[in-house]
């Protein structure tokens, strides 16, 4: 049986404190906790209503029942297993040659996504400037599907940032270069803005290319694409020339 207490703890870390306080967060699923075995996330515990699928021994696991899951759960549907994990230190590797640049991101699903995305595309690090949303969100981490893993995530002051990198600073605008045409440099970080702001004016103005993603469509009613759809179609062009 979880103790009151325990829930109380587990269920607070849905809120950046509390996952400060305690150093801890939240990874639910049997298979995105398996991809956890082979990285350098340290599992405090697993609690799991089915134990033996995990396969391990040598890390604690706590048998509960699909009440004690659904307390527990952050999600609407809870999966079998609930791993509560170590805050991995942040750490800065240096300049990628190709980066993303999260300016105010604040849907912890775009966030996710994005993270999956740069997985896909062999991306290792992601600088966020320090209003993005938390990298340990529990939505967040749901959303990457185990990606989050291997992708670097740095929190950052942006403008100091970008003011000093080595990378070519590229933002889309709807004025910009088509991605079609567009030659990507060698060493870049490409900017994605706030879903519904866009980038700050201070990011904007250490710009030094903008690329733009054309419409084909005759419709105007879509105004603009949602951020993580359109870091992924400007990603397929980058990365398919």
């Amino acid at each position: 049986m979880l103790t009151a207490h325990t829930i109380k703890i587990l269920q607070s870390l849905d809120k950046k404190k509390f996952r400060q306080k305690y150093n801890l967060f939240l990874v639910e699923g049997n298979k995105i906790i398996c991809e956890l075995f082979n990285s350098d996330i340290k599992i405090k515990e697993i609690y799991s209503t089915d134990p033996q699928k995990l396969g391990r021994t040598d890390i604690p696991v706590t048998h509960i029942f699909e009440n004690e899951l659904k307390k527990i759960s952050f999600l609407k549907n809870p999966k079998d297993s609930v791993a509560v994990c170590y805050l991995v230190p942040e750490e800065k590797a240096g300049d990628k040659d190709i980066q993303l640049v999260l300016d105010g991101i604040q849907d912890p699903g775009n966030l996710g996504t994005i993270i999956r995305l740069a997985d896909w595309f062999g991306i290792e690090q992601i600088i966020c400037s320090e209003d993005t949303v938390d990298f340990y969100n529990p939505k967040v981490i749901q959303a990457t599907m185990g990606s989050f893993i291997r992708v670097n995530t740095v929190y950052t002051n942006l403008i100091e940032y970008l003011s000093e990198t080595k990378n070519i600073n590229i933002g889309t605008d709807m004025e910009g270069e088509s991605i079609y045409t567009f030659q990507r440099p060698e060493k870049i970080n490409l900017i994605l803005g706030n879903e519904g702001n866009g980038m700050r004016p201070e990011t904007e103005k250490l710009l030094q290319k903008s690329i733009s993603i054309p419409r084909f469509g005759k419709s105007r009613s879509t105004e603009s694409l949602n951020v993580s759809m359109a870091a992924g179609i400007i990603l397929g062009q980058l990365f398919g020339k």
